[in-house]
């Protein structure tokens, strides 16, 4: 177990969302409007559907929190779905005489027919509304704890998008510039592009995916271990990105391309720069063995298309077996800006994870000097350069 946890509950269209963080530690600040801002950023970009423009995500702070610092215990928001009055005879809690008809058309790509066979379900909604990609808001909300806390050790985690569709750049890691696209990439003519590119997969009733580039920037080295698989930082890295909705792949530094190279090309020479270790690259991603090295922790994330589509895919029907067209559920139609955001909050979660477990997590100051420390022995060489 991990020192620090989360979890969410919540369906799309219910009530609202939960998140608890166990672990922090205490005189964290933190400003709720901080966190709405990453929930607000979640909702934009080109190619959101309907449901953006009737939430106004927002946390409510039930516990932890007090005079603006942690205080070490649980820490609890809500999130309120401004679109629960709309649908409080499809979620009723208590049973009632006029239930509405189940959805038993699935749809190809979601989880609505593993699902309903896993549970045995025989009315998908069962599934829909944990599954759907709603829950990453009370995800950001977490992950917005853990940016909290990294910002107090000069840990940033930042995300671009660099492809939608077959439109592709690379990333230019300047937050005016990818805040200020709709579609979160820092090439203003690709950013045209990407969204000529969603505009005709909206005519044609379909969706698009995409790459989103996630950069943390001032992580110690050390991190992780590699004397157990369940530690490696890699593997930890890995199940959280691949656990976001549409997420269907992640490569860690250049991990993609190296496969297909020499090892003189694929790793990363070590030189000794201002008294300490260094790289002339970082193909490697910030990681080796599980562990960071000291480098920018990069990742490669690829988000599928979703899959709700407004032209539906032949599908069959779950009560009778019989071809049906898929369900046609209010959607997107390109998730990977809002994408990126979700996976800056996941990253931060592990990251933050990781320093708690190996500096600990009674006091945040506490947690400072013993980083402050560290660091200085990571410098040995200082007095001979």
């Amino acid at each position: 177990m991990g020192a620090l946890r989360f979890l969410t509950a919540g369906e799309s269209h219910g009530p609202g969302l939960v998140t608890i963080v166990e672990g922090m530690p205490a005189g964290v600040p933190i400003a709720a409007a901080d966190i709405d801002r990453d929930l607000v950023r979640r909702q934009r970009g080109y190619g959101r559907g309907g449901r953006q423009k009737i939430e106004r995500d927002a946390i409510r702070v039930l516990s932890g929190i007090r005079q603006g610092r942690t205080i070490g215990s649980p820490i609890a928001f809500v999130i309120e779905n401004r679109d629960a009055p709309n649908w409080e005879r499809v979620m009723s809690v208590t049973a009632i005489e006029d239930a509405p008809a189940p959805v038993t058309r699935l749809r190809p790509g979601h989880a609505d027919l593993a699902g309903a066979l896993k549970h045995g379900y025989d009315d998908v909604r069962d599934v829909i509304e944990r599954a759907s990609a709603r829950e990453t808001a009370a995800r950001t909300a977490a992950g917005g704890v853990a940016k909290a806390l990294l910002r107090e050790l000069d840990i940033a985690v930042r995300s671009e998008v660099t492809q939608i569709g077959n439109v592709r750049t690379d990333p230019a890691w300047d937050d005016d510039r990818v805040e200020a696209s709709e579609v979160r990439c820092g090439d203003e003519a690709a950013s045209a592009r990407m969204v000529e590119a969603i505009e005709a997969a909206r005519r044609d009733g379909d969706t698009l995916g995409g790459v989103v580039a996630v950069r943390a920037t001032g992580v110690p080295p050390g991190l992780g271990s590699y004397a157990q698989w369940d530690r490696r930082l890699d593997g930890r890295l890995a199940q959280a990105v691949v656990s976001i909705p549409s997420v269907k792949a992640m490569a860690i530094g250049d991990g993609a391309q190296v496969a297909a190279e020499r090892g003189s090309a694929a790793h990363d020479p070590i030189e000794v720069r201002d008294g300490g270790f260094s790289r002339t690259r970082n193909r490697a991603g910030g990681l080796e063995g599980g562990v960071t090295n000291g480098e920018h922790v990069v990742l490669w994330v690829s988000f599928k298309p979703i899959s709700t589509l407004m032209k539906p895919l032949p599908s069959a029907d779950l009560a009778t077996g019989e071809p049906s067209p898929a369900h046609i559920e209010r959607s997107d139609v390109c998730v990977v800006p809002a994408g990126g955001v979700v996976c800056e909050a996941v990253v931060a979660l592990v990251l933050a994870d990781a320093i708690l477990e190996k500096f600990g997590n009674d006091s945040v100051d506490d947690l400072r000097a013993a980083l402050e420390r560290y660091r200085s022995r990571l410098r040995p060489l200082r007095a001979r350069t």
